[in-house]
């Protein structure tokens, strides 16, 4: 009994981990995280080694810290520059170039790292690509699903303000548990339903209008609302999708290779299915202007950065626990809310604040463990 004890231990630790990072899938190594996928589903109730590093008796430590900074940031500032590039009265870029442009930065960027930083040769990630076809494959299904993501997102901030954004998009949470129920029979502890009803009630009161929109206003408003919830649907859909078909095929053959030969692999899928898009929609547009009309100085930016902010979020998972996690989402989801009203002018309603405190709450709710030990 002893010995069984000792060896499950031993090897329940070691399990690959599907990752998304900020609306990204990919495999980790057994010492990481997943950002928004996985981590909405599992128990809390244990401890991990990132916890010991970033919560010191309670506190977060300076390590944390930053990490909870860095992450806040890295979040807010891609919804902004998107928010930015799209209320701009300018002649319209194509959504997939967009696309297609942040997945050509994860590419290089995933390479250049593997090449120059890993000192590894570039044949090692065809290496890895060949060692591990049947979940590049399989990553075709969350790759069209992040395409589709990124998509809605602009289509999204070009409606609503990013402070309305970055609230209605935790509700990816709430359809994340509920595929996770449905299609994986997950149980749910009761904070974490508690937290489901709390978060439904803080997006309600953050849609509520003061009904001085016209109905110009109004279309825009619901179509940027249901391109939000899309993005969270999305969301949901990829991380259960990961749980329930790509960790099964993961095979040890490929545990060596590091994130970034992952991110190479997910991004591969991704322009593959983005492109594919472009050539059956866009085909007319891009023989007329190309396929990176009207891009200037600001797409540029919002398109490098929303790259680079996945890769850099997926990078500083790695040291980052849940509880940092669900911190850096507060802060982000307050800081958008303070910077849209700064840059653009964003008029915040007292409904609004009270849907703030809901949404922040449920989120922290959701992944805390302990919640049934004794206070006194």
């Amino acid at each position: 009994m002893n010995e069984t004890t000792e060896k499950l231990n031993f090897e329940i630790p070691t399990r690959g981990v599907i990752k998304r990072s900020f609306s990204m899938v990919s495999i980790e190594s057994e010492d990481q995280f997943d950002e928004e996928g996985l981590n909405l589903m599992e128990d809390k109730n244990h401890s991990s080694k990132h916890d010991k590093k970033n919560i010191d008796d309670g506190k977060i430590t300076t390590k944390g810290l930053q990490m909870l900074v860095l992450l806040a940031l890295l979040n807010c500032s891609k919804n902004l520059l998107s928010r930015f590039v799209m209320a701009r009265n300018t002649p319209k870029f194509l959504l997939s170039a967009a696309v297609i442009g942040s997945e050509l930065t994860k590419l290089i960027m995933s390479i250049l790292y593997i090449v120059l930083v890993e000192r590894r040769s570039f044949a090692s990630i065809l290496d890895f690509l060949q060692k591990d076809w049947r979940n590049t494959i399989l990553l075709l299904g969350p790759a069209t699903s992040y395409s589709i993501q990124q998509t809605l997102e602009y289509v999204a901030l070009a409606n609503i303000d990013v402070a309305l954004f970055s609230v209605l998009v935790q509700s990816k949470l709430l359809f994340t548990a509920l595929f996770a129920v449905l299609l994986l029979r997950k149980k749910l502890r009761k904070a974490q339903v508690i937290s489901l009803v709390i978060l439904t009630i803080g997006v309600i009161l953050c849609n509520l209008k003061d009904g001085s929109e016209d109905e110009m206003e109004n279309q825009h408003r619901v179509k940027g609302i249901m391109a939000t919830l899309g993005v969270a649907s999305c969301s949901g859909v990829s991380s259960v999708y990961t749980e329930k078909v790509i960790k099964k095929h993961r095979k040890k053959s490929v545990s060596q290779f590091s994130l970034a030969y992952m991110q190479v692999q997910l991004a591969s899928a991704s322009l593959f299915m983005i492109g594919s898009y472009a050539v059956v929609k866009d085909f007319s547009a891009i023989r007329q202007g190309g396929l990176w009309q009207n891009f200037d100085m600001g797409v540029i930016a919002a398109t490098v950065n929303t790259g680079i902010g996945g890769l850099s979020v997926a990078a500083v998972l790695k040291y980052a626990d849940s509880v940092i996690k669900c911190y850096a989402t507060a802060v982000s989801v307050i800081l958008s809310g303070i910077l849209s009203v700064i840059i653009f002018g964003t008029t915040l309603s007292n409904a609004y604040f009270l849907g703030i405190v809901n949404v922040i709450s449920s989120v922290i709710l959701y992944n805390a463990s302990g919640l049934d030990e004794l206070m006194c």
